[in-house]
C-alpha cells in the first residue's frame, strides 16, 4: 500500500514550534532544535514505508514486521534503542449498535514518538490531549507525549463500556419479559455479547501495559510524570472491572431469558398433559359403555342420560382439579 502520512508535529518546551512537515524533514527538525520533541503519525503504511523511517531512528526490524502486520496483540516491548507499543482505541455509537476499533501501533524513542494507525480514525484527540497542559508537557517530552496518547485510549475504553452498560438497561427490561423474548431482542443481545468481548480483548492487557512502562529499568518516566502514568493505570483496571461486570450482566440475561424459555416449554407440555388426562377419562368411559354389557339405564332414556353426566362431571371434576393445582 502507499503510505499517507496522517500528522506530523515538533514540540519544544511544551509548545509547538513545527507541524505538517514530512517524515524525511523531521531528523533535520530535530537536529536544528536539540530540546524539542517530535511526534510523526503515518496512516497504513507498508514495510517500504517504514524502511525510509527507520533508517532515520534505527528501528528494530521485529517492530517494523509488528506495526505493519494487523491484529497484533496489545503490548509494550523492549528494543535497542526505543520500546516497542501496540494498542487499540475503540469507538462505539451511544445505543451500540455500531462498534469501531482501531489499531494503533507507536514506536517510541528518546525524541520521537512515530505513531502507525492501521484504519481510519480522529488524531485530534490526542492534540487536543497534548496541548491541554503545556506545563507538563515541557518537562515531560516523548514520555509526556506517550501518556497524552494512553490516556486518550483508556478513556475511550471506558466510554464504550459506560455506552454498552446503557444499551444493555433497555435490553434487559425486554429479555426479562414473562414468555421469554422476541428473537430480535435475543439477537440483539447476542450481539451485544461479541461486542462486550471485542472489547475486552482490547481493554483486558492495558493496566499491565501502562504498568510495564512505568518500569524503572525503561528509563521512561520520571518521577513527574509516575503520578500521572498511576492515573491511567488505575482509570484501565477500573475498565477492565466495567467490562467483566458487563460479561458477567449479558451472560447472565442469556441465561434468564433461555430459563424462561424452558419454564414456558414444561408449562405448555404440563398442559398438555393434563389436557390428555381429561380427554383420557371420558374415552374410557364410554369404551366401558361401549362393550356388550349392561349398565345401569342400558336401552333406557334416562341410561344415555345417566351416562352423559357422568362423563361430563368426571371431566369436569378432573378439569377443577387440575386448574386448582395450576396445570391449567
Amino acid at each position: 500500500m502507499t503510505s499517507n502520512q496522517g500528522a506530523a508535529r515538533l514540540y519544544e518546551n511544551g509548545k509547538m514550534i513545527a507541524e505538517g512537515f514530512t517524515a524525511g524533514e523531521a531528523p533535520g527538525l530535530l537536529h536544528e532544535h536539540p530540546e524539542a520533541v517530535l511526534w510523526l503519525d503515518l496512516f497504513d503504511p507498508d514495510t517500504a514505508d517504514l524502511q525510509a523511517v527507520a533508517a532515520d531512528f534505527r528501528l528494530h526490524p521485529l517492530a517494523i514486521e509488528d506495526a505493519v502486520q494487523d491484529h497484533e496483540r496489545p503490548k509494550l516491548e523492549r528494543y535497542p534503542g526505543h520500546l516497542f507499543l501496540n494498542v487499540y482505541a475503540v469507538d462505539i455509537a451511544t445505543d451500540a449498535s455500531q462498534f469501531g476499533k482501531t489499531e494503533v501501533s507507536a514506536f517510541v524513542t528518546d525524541r520521537a514518538l512515530i505513531t502507525v494507525r492501521k484504519s481510519p480514525s480522529d488524531t485530534s484527540r490526542f492534540v487536543q490531549r497534548w496541548d491541554t497542559d503545556a506545563s507538563l508537557a515541557a518537562k515531560g517530552g516523548v514520555a509526556f507525549l506517550l501518556y497524552g496518547l494512553l490516556d486518550v485510549v483508556v478513556d475511550g475504553h471506558f466510554s464504550a463500556a459506560q455506552r454498552l452498560d446503557g444499551a444493555m438497561d433497555g435490553t434487559e427490561d425486554q429479555l426479562l419479559e414473562e414468555g421469554g423474548a422476541p428473537r430480535p431482542v435475543r439477537r440483539h443481545a447476542i450481539a451485544l455479547r461479541k461486542t462486550v468481548a471485542a472489547l475486552r480483548r482490547a481493554v483486558a492487557p492495558m493496566p499491565e501495559l501502562v504498568g510495564r512502562a512505568m518500569r524503572a529499568d525503561l528509563g521512561l518516566v520520571d518521577d513527574g510524570l509516575r503520578p500521572y502514568y498511576r492515573d491511567v493505570e488505575d482509570h484501565a483496571m477500573h475498565t477492565v472491572d466495567e467490562v467483566e461486570h458487563l460479561r458477567d450482566r449479558i451472560e447472565g440475561l442469556l441465561q434468564a431469558d433461555l430459563t424462561e424459555q424452558s419454564n414456558v416449554l414444561n408449562d405448555i407440555t404440563r398442559k398438555l398433559a393434563a389436557w390428555a388426562a381429561i380427554i383420557a377419562v371420558p374415552t374410557a368411559l364410554t369404551g366401558y359403555f361401549g362393550q356388550n354389557l349392561p349398565y345401569p339405564g342400558y336401552e333406557k332414556v334416562w341410561g344415555f342420560a345417566y351416562s352423559s353426566v357422568l362423563l361430563v362431571i368426571s371431566a369436569g371434576g378432573l378439569y377443577w382439579f387440575l386448574k386448582k393445582r395450576g396445570w391449567l
